[in-house]
């Protein structure tokens, strides 16, 4: 018996095609299965034909395909839970008792007029104690000045009797060490004015041989500085000093 091919259409579309394609394969494992059994059930016939007539299904409508979708994002894991507190060792301990506040003791009075009191008594203090500084500082430089002068005036004098001692006569015979004191009157220039004996040695030869050295000796040095000068010297004089 002979099987008719079924008749399909041409369709020019890969789809169609595809379908087609898998429509055929589909009969074909059909008429197999069908071959088969038969021949199983029924062994004494040794042909069987069969006629298939069917006619082809129309093709089914392939899908359009599906669009790519990202995976959705893996679900982030779930925070673990921390553990729960670990009991403690011991079941309740005993607060502890606060600190007791330190005690403030309390400010004293604060009397206002022994307090000006002593505001002023310290300011009276400190005046004073100035006031002996700056005094010791006054007289500590005046002494400096007086011992400075003292020193100008001797050396001042003692040019005067060096210069008197250069025009000495002594004469023989003088017996120690007398000193006569004679006082002089004198010009800013050094010009001897007036030589007057004020003490005698005990000795007039010596006294006259002292005024005649005095009255060679004019003009006399002048003082250095000019705030030295007197107008007025009083000369002590010892024949044996230096």
């Amino acid at each position: 018996m002979t099987t008719e091919a079924p008749i399909l259409p041409s369709f020019n579309k890969p789809g169609k095609r595809i379908s087609i394609v898998l429509a055929i394969a589909v009969h074909l494992l059909l008429a197999g299965f069908l071959f088969y059994g038969v021949r199983w059930q029924t062994k004494a016939t040794d042909v069987v034909e069969v006629e298939l007539v069917r006619a082809a299904p129309e093709p089914a409508p392939v899908a359009p395909p599906a669009p790519l979708v990202e995976p959705a994002p893996a679900p982030k894991p779930l925070p673990e839970p921390s553990p729960p507190p670990a009991k403690p060792d011991i079941a309740i301990k005993e607060k502890e008792k606060p600190k007791p506040l330190p005690k403030v003791e309390p400010k004293p009075r604060v009397d206002r007029f022994q307090e000006q009191l002593k505001r002023e008594d310290e300011q009276v203090t400190q005046r004073r104690n100035l006031e002996n500084a700056e005094r010791e500082v006054s007289q500590k430089q005046a002494a400096q000045a007086s011992a400075a002068r003292n020193k100008a005036v001797a050396d001042y004098l003692g040019r005067i009797k060096g210069k008197i001692r250069g025009n000495m006569v002594l004469p023989p015979e003088i017996k120690g060490n007398p000193e006569t004191v004679f006082e002089l009157t004198q010009l800013p220039s050094g010009e001897i004015l007036t030589v007057r004996l004020k003490r005698s040695s005990g000795n007039a030869t010596l006294d006259a041989a002292i005024e005649r050295a005095i009255l060679k000796s004019s003009p006399l040095p002048k003082a250095e500085p000019a705030d030295l000068f007197s107008r007025l010297v009083e000369l002590r004089y010892r024949p044996l000093d230096d």
